[in-house]
């Protein structure tokens, strides 16, 4: 493994906790909407690729699909084997998703959330083709959040521009349509739902903690970022909270 793969796989080794706690869940009705496009029932065996702390095989599980959560960290899968180790359906895999492990033909859906502008993705793909039944999909979801629709976040954004170290280089936003497209073989599908979360201080504190760019403790600009981030709470709390908004776009379809 290179330096630059060994770096991807360990980012979020020290933000576990925080990860399970403050980052965005995924929308209900998005289980709704892949059951009336026909891709999903809840006989359906699903494959989470760079499944993390498991966020994302949550909302699969609650379904009851079976779920091989494929994660290389440690850490995070660590982290997700304890959530979920009273549940049959949650399968804990130690692979990546360039190499699943996974059996021929044996998945009907592969989910992939935030982790998937971390993959090499002409080789994914060739392992996506791999393990998927011929019936079989992948959908991309991940909340986007919003930088402009309201003040605070406007002023969070800067933030994270200010004392994020790679942030504008590792954001997966910088995945485009026409990169779907080219991964989908063709013109991919999207939709999008609405998404929240409320937070006070602390957590806020905690999902800016659960990110893999910004400063840690040991950090010299930790501090001044803790600060600055005080004073945006504080400017635009409302009876003690802010609101992250997020828009959850979910890309889906056939690879060709």
């Amino acid at each position: 493994m290179n330096n630059k793969n060994e770096n991807t796989l360990h980012r979020f080794s020290n933000r576990v906790d925080n990860y399970i706690k403050y980052r965005p869940h995924y929308p209900d009705q998005i289980i709704k909407f892949l059951t009336d496009q026909g891709f999903l029932s809840n006989q359906s065996v699903v494959a989470d690729i760079g499944s993390g702390t498991g966020i994302l095989s949550e909302l699969f599980l609650k379904n009851a699909n079976k779920v091989f959560a494929v994660e290389p960290n440690k850490e995070m899968r660590e982290g997700a084997e304890k959530v979920f180790a009273n549940n049959k359906n949650f399968i804990s895999v130690d692979a990546t998703a360039e190499t699943t492990t996974l059996p021929d033909k044996n998945i009907d859906i592969i989910i992939a959330g935030q982790a998937f502008h971390w993959f090499d993705q002409e080789k994914s793909k060739i392992e996506f083709k791999r393990i998927l039944k011929v019936t079989g999909v992948v959908v991309l979801i991940w909340n986007d959040r919003r930088v402009d629709s309201t003040p605070f976040l406007i002023e969070y954004e800067n933030l994270l521009k200010k004392y994020g170290t790679d942030y504008l280089k590792v954001n997966h936003k910088n995945i485009g349509i026409e990169q779907l497209n080219d991964f989908f073989g063709n013109r991919c599908n999207v939709t999008s739902f609405n998404n929240h979360q409320h937070f006070d201080f602390e957590g806020l504190k905690g999902r800016l903690l659960s990110s893999s760019y910004v400063p840690t403790e040991e950090q010299s600009s930790f501090s001044s970022m803790m600060s600055s981030l005080k004073d945006i709470f504080d400017k635009h709390n409302s009876n003690g909270k802010v609101t992250v908004e997020y828009d959850t776009k979910v890309y889906f379809g056939k690879l060709k």
